[in-house]
């Protein structure tokens, strides 16, 4: 490991005073819950893309009791658009532990925040540092950029050495003093200058100490996770309707895509459209009227390629359905207020 560079935290806690980002929602009042509700989101996701979802989620799920109390449908509708909807189960799963073990507290030992479901070192550390003000490194996505370029490191971040040599960096620069603002200036100069693509080199205050910099490597580091073939997957998805035009939905499990929203049901890529009338049958008690195949769409989750085939279908009055509870009917116009993946609710909209 390098020793040979200098301590970042005063050049970074200089620059952040005079540009570094101090107006976003989770920048004000600082406590642990908004704190560990904003990194969570931030996961996966960009600022201008969370923005919206932490405000709605805020003003729904003000404080730490309030997501305890909540349903989960309520968070995982917050959450729809989202995508990796285990962190909100995780989130509302962490806010009842919170209020059940520590009396709605959020402990303030790294080991403890990290016990609970959701909450990685990083996160805890970024709850720690930012809203406890304890001096805690962090590693999230912005974070490895700015030091795998910094110490011109030539393997992937994801692994786990090279991953456990940035916690060590990591662990080098974060101040005792400033920790909060610190933490917030290492992001912010990932996430506006030291970009993935592109970066601002020019503008960034560790230029002059930057190996990548130096060897004329920012556009190679850091390197990228290795390339693997997605494969594609299939499905059939029942847009089912009755003569009323409500819509059947069912609830899909809670591991897995889409874990607990709520959404079109559905038949395997080894079913054909010769099925669906025994599908509606066995699974509802319902008879078809009539079946119209819809345009195919895909979307891409992080390990493979989902093909949508929709198909819209009338179905008789659904009064003499005795197994209802197989599925929820909906009127169109209550479809907004529920938790349903991003895809289907784009295709409902049409």
């Amino acid at each position: 490991m390098q020793n040979d560079k200098h301590s970042i935290a005063p050049t970074l806690l200089q620059w952040f005073d005079l540009h570094g980002r101090k107006d976003l929602p989770w920048q004000h009042n600082k406590t642990p819950y908004r704190v560990w509700v904003s990194e969570i989101m931030l996961q996966q996701t960009q600022v201008s893309s969370v923005i919206h979802y932490y405000q709605r989620f805020m003003a729904s799920f003000a404080n730490i009791e309030a997501l305890a109390d909540a349903e989960e449908d309520q968070v995982l509708e917050h959450w729809a658009g989202l995508g990796y909807y285990a962190r909100a189960r995780n989130l509302h799963k962490t806010a009842k532990l919170i209020m059940r073990q520590y009396d709605g507290e959020f402990p303030n030992e790294l080991d403890a925040l990290v016990a609970l479901p959701g909450i990685g070192r990083s996160t805890a550390g970024a709850i720690l540092s930012i809203a406890m003000q304890t001096p805690t490194s962090i590693l999230d996505g912005n974070v490895k950029r700015v030091l795998a370029r910094y110490y011109a490191i030539h393997t992937w971040p994801g692994e786990r050495k090279t991953e456990k040599t940035l916690w060590n960096y990591a662990d080098l620069h974060t101040p005792k003093q400033r920790a909060d603002d610190y933490t917030q200036a290492i992001m912010d100069l990932g996430a506006t200058l030291c970009k993935r693509s592109k970066p601002r080199c020019i503008d960034c205050p560790l230029t002059l100490d930057c190996s990548a910099y130096e060897q004329a490597l920012t556009h190679k580091l850091p390197v990228s996770k290795p390339k693997k073939i997605l494969p594609t997957k299939e499905r059939w998805f029942l847009e089912i309707r009755d003569a009323n035009n409500q819509l059947l939905l069912e609830r899909r499990p809670s591991k897995g895509i889409w874990g607990g929203l709520y959404s079109l049901p559905e038949l395997s890529d080894t079913q054909g459209l010769l099925d669906v009338e025994q599908a509606l049958r066995m699974r509802f008690d319902l008879t078809l009227i009539e079946m119209e195949e819809q345009a195919s769409f895909k979307h891409t989750f992080s390990h493979y390629h989902l093909i949508i085939k929709p198909v819209r279908i009338l179905v008789c009055d659904k009064s003499n359905n005795s197994q209802e509870a197989k599925g929820l009917w909906y009127e169109q116009s209550t479809l907004n207020n529920l938790g349903l993946p991003a895809p289907i609710k784009k295709y409902l909209s049409r």
